[in-house]
């Protein structure tokens, strides 16, 4: 669709935005929402016919992309048929849509309970934890993110959590592998991998083994950085989880579903957690949906005894149609194969061309359809190009990236001093050129700000 320009329908539109809708994360009074008048595959455009090519995915979730045809007609179909049910019933849309996940989810993770939305699928996860070992102490890294409810925000690593920890979760961070900017002293990815295993030994033995019910890591953190843990590393937590009888979760609300090339991101590792949280690719995002991939063990335990947990729209008929019809398209369309071959053919060789034209390029991390450049004073010492947590006049950098990047017809994802690349799965080549090559005007600006 070609946009058209209507200034006066955008106006009323944010007049009517900033008149009654409360925003997530913003001090209401300082920022400018961007009226949105349309989208379509991987551009959106505002109301002045303004068009932008979306290296966002939303929030990391349209992972087909915008209005795909074959997913609006199967929500419009269910709408028609049966438009909401209460959750207690079998309805055949919300049993399809948990058996075609199951199927893909790694081991024996059979069974599966929705949710509206990642977080509630995290708080989910670790109540099933908890009960099943009796146990109340979760242990989560510090770099990462797992939503915004009570025990979620509690469990994530990033500053979003300082003002609502009350540390009264039975949370307790620890450091996860990360050898760019290694706590650890480390110079080599089996060095980081190891001495990493060894920290989380070590907490586990001073917070006391039988007092943890759970470890939490999202296997490739996403928000955080997209890190990549090097190998060994799950395998080596998964040990450690099955000596002392501690649940092993991995959150893949935003690696699943064809992020980094594999259905779940927990393939590229061969491991298989207990517990798997997923949520915004299930159905690109359509409707809102989450959910928890349960082992048989975990499921066993409220084969008897009532799983004290639930929510109204838990496994919602549109939601599921879109989530049915969206991993069919997935299939179809061969989404995770493109997904893996725009990493390995595009992006990644991309971004590391811009890496080595851009002095304020320290790395470049990803695999499939996720990607982070990690933006730097110096190369040599890994400074950051802004601190940790800025804002105002410190974050000033950042600032003008993004501006330069929305300039040339590009909306960023950036969080602190990253910029990160993480399109639909399903981008052609040339548009996700099209954004290296926006992203490589943006990169002067920062290039500007090299020490």
């Amino acid at each position: 669709m070609t946009p058209h320009a209507d200034p006066q329908a955008g106006a009323a539109v944010k007049a009517a935005d900033r008149a009654h809708v409360f925003h997530s994360w913003s001090a209401q009074g300082l920022i400018d929402p961007l009226a949105v008048a349309g989208a379509e595959g991987s551009y959106f455009w505002d109301y002045d016919g303004n068009r932008y090519l979306d290296f966002t995915s939303g929030l990391v979730y349209t992972n087909i992309g915008y209005q795909h045809p074959k997913v609006v007609a199967a929500i419009q179909e269910q709408a028609g048929k049966l438009a909401t049910f209460a959750p207690a019933f079998a309805v055949d849309v919300r049993s399809e849509a948990a058996r075609l996940i199951a199927e893909r989810t790694p081991g024996d993770l059979d069974k599966i309970f929705f949710t509206n939305g990642g977080a509630e699928a995290v708080e989910n996860a670790v109540r099933m934890a908890r009960l099943h070992t009796g146990r109340a102490k979760v242990l989560s890294a510090y770099r990462s993110y797992h939503g915004a409810t009570s025990t979620a925000i509690n469990l994530t690593g990033d500053p979003r959590r300082w003002a609502s920890d009350t540390a009264s979760s039975g949370v307790v961070h620890f450091w996860a592998p990360f050898l760019y900017r290694s706590p650890f002293y480390a110079t080599t990815e089996a060095e980081e991998s190891a001495r990493a295993l060894q920290h989380l030994e070590d907490t586990i033995a001073f917070e006391g083994p039988g007092t943890i019910a759970a470890i939490i890591l999202e296997t490739i953190p996403g928000t955080a950085g997209i890190m990549s843990p090097p190998p060994g590393y799950l395998k080596g937590v998964r040990e450690i989880c099955d000596r002392h009888g501690i649940v092993f979760i991995l959150d893949e609300v935003m690696a699943g579903f064809g992020r980094t090339g594999k259905w779940f991101a927990a393939e590229h590792f061969d491991v298989i957690p207990d517990l798997m949280t997923f949520a915004k690719g299930v159905n690109s995002g359509y409707v809102p949906l989450g959910g928890v991939a349960i082992s048989a063990e975990i499921a066993a335990t409220f084969d008897k005894r009532p799983y004290p947990g639930g929510l109204t729209y838990s496994g919602h008929p549109l939601a599921c149609a879109a989530a049915v019809a969206t991993i069919q398209v997935m299939e179809d369309e061969r989404v995770v194969q493109r997904a893996a071959e725009l990493g390995e053919t595009v992006l990644g060789p991309g971004l590391r061309e811009l890496a080595a034209r851009h002095p304020s390029v320290g790395e470049v991390r990803g695999v499939g359809a996720f990607w982070a450049l990690d933006l730097v004073r110096d190369r040599e010492t890994h400074e950051p190009l802004v601190p940790y947590n800025a804002a105002g006049e410190a974050n000033a950098p950042m600032a003008a990236f993004g501006a330069a990047c929305k300039k040339n017809g590009l909306w960023p994802f950036i969080n602190m001093n990253r910029t990160h690349a993480v399109p639909a799965c399903n981008i052609g080549d040339a548009e996700a050129k099209e954004g290296l090559a926006a992203l490589d005007a943006a990169l002067a600006v920062a290039d500007e700000h090299v020490a």
